[in-house]
């Protein structure tokens, strides 16, 4: 008898803990607001004139009602699952999207376009959100927010904000190495100096703004996206990665670190945090079954091998049953289980000091 109360008020303590816990976070960071690439886009890209696009079956077949909203996965992505743990709600809308409002937008919003980088002329290939047009809607909102809530909360709220920023990888794999005119510029230790100086304008330009709690992310290991296998024929039916480019990969997130740590020291009252997920990334690839995946060197979509966005179809007969026993949903993204243990790896590691 008294065990069992024991245990009933033991199990109530750890409830009103975990409820304690959530609404802290809630009060803490009253909004998620996202910047970047795919990695992060939850469908900006659907309203723009561009062929990158992902608001199509099989794209979010295990979405919320199995909606294709234009998020390059199966289901969720990062920050929606972010936003969750920080008791927030569990989708961050697209800005551009016009089935939600500044009501929805002042507890998140995206910004993020698939297809974008830190160098503009990443933007001009697939005529996607260039990352100063990105900037321009958040002062759009800002505007909008003040309109909504006053100015005084308006403030707070931007202020307060978790400013999640995921970008780079396009910088590399969609321009530097697919296109001429930046190697013929930059060698790519010198490259990935000029995105840098990109970030850091960008950053100050943020924290000008009003930000003040930011997270960014690096480079995933570009050399074992399937597509970067497939392309260059090294492990794209095996078990190899392009090991100059996860080098690559590394080599950036380290003077990303570097950057971080300085504007940290220089800008009184911010805190940045850089989310470094190649470390889990990388562990998720090379050992799927520790983490219950079953495949990691080619995507569930299609073959799996090269496919994404149009070639990513519901009528390719080849697309997996269970894309969450996949590491990648298509040739380029992870799957929802993948972008799920990512953010919780993110969060317990990293942005916990903000909560």
């Amino acid at each position: 008898m008294h065990v069992n109360v024991l245990s009933m008020q033991l199990q109530c303590l750890m409830v009103c803990a975990l409820v304690l816990f959530i609404t802290a976070g809630a009060d803490k960071v009253p909004a998620v607001i996202v910047f970047g690439d795919s990695s992060v886009d939850a469908g900006n890209n659907n309203h723009i004139l561009t062929v990158l696009k992902s608001n199509f079956p099989p794209y979010g077949r295990d979405f919320m009602g199995g909606k294709a909203t234009g998020r390059f996965c199966n289901g969720r992505i990062p920050p929606d699952f972010i936003s969750e743990a920080f008791g927030l709600k569990p989708l961050v809308p697209a800005y551009l999207d016009p089935d939600y409002n500044i009501s929805d937008f002042a507890t998140g919003v995206c910004f993020a376009s698939a297809g974008t980088g830190y160098d503009s002329a990443t933007s001009d290939v697939l005529s996607v959100i260039p990352l100063w047009k990105e900037l321009d809607y958040f002062k759009q909102y800002q505007t909008t927010l003040k309109g909504y809530l006053g100015e005084q909360k308006g403030d707070k709220i931007i202020q307060e904000a978790l400013y999640l920023i995921s970008l780079g990888t396009n910088d590399f794999l969609e321009n530097y190495y697919t296109l001429y005119k930046r190697r013929l510029e930059y060698n790519v230790d010198k490259y990935q100096d000029f995105l840098l100086n990109i970030a850091e304008d960008f950053f100050r330009q943020l924290y000008g703004l009003g930000a003040r709690k930011m997270s960014i992310t690096g480079l995933p290991p570009m050399g074992c996206l399937p597509l970067e296998r497939t392309t260059y024929a090294i492990g794209g039916f095996g078990d190899s990665c392009i090991e100059s480019y996860n080098n690559v990969s590394r080599s950036f997130n380290a003077k990303l670190s570097s950057l971080v740590k300085m504007l940290n020291q220089e800008l009184p009252g911010v805190k940045m945090i850089c989310a470094d997920a190649y470390s889990i990334f990388y562990s998720l690839i090379r050992r799927p079954s520790l983490y219950g995946f079953r495949v990691s060197n080619y995507a569930c979509c299609s073959t799996g091998y090269y496919e994404m966005s149009y070639l990513c179809n519901q009528f390719n007969p080849y697309t997996c049953d269970e894309a969450n026993t996949y590491v990648f949903w298509d040739a380029f993204h992870p799957s929802e289980r993948t972008n799920q243990i990512i953010a919780d790896y993110v969060v317990k590691r990293y942005l916990h000091v903000f909560m």
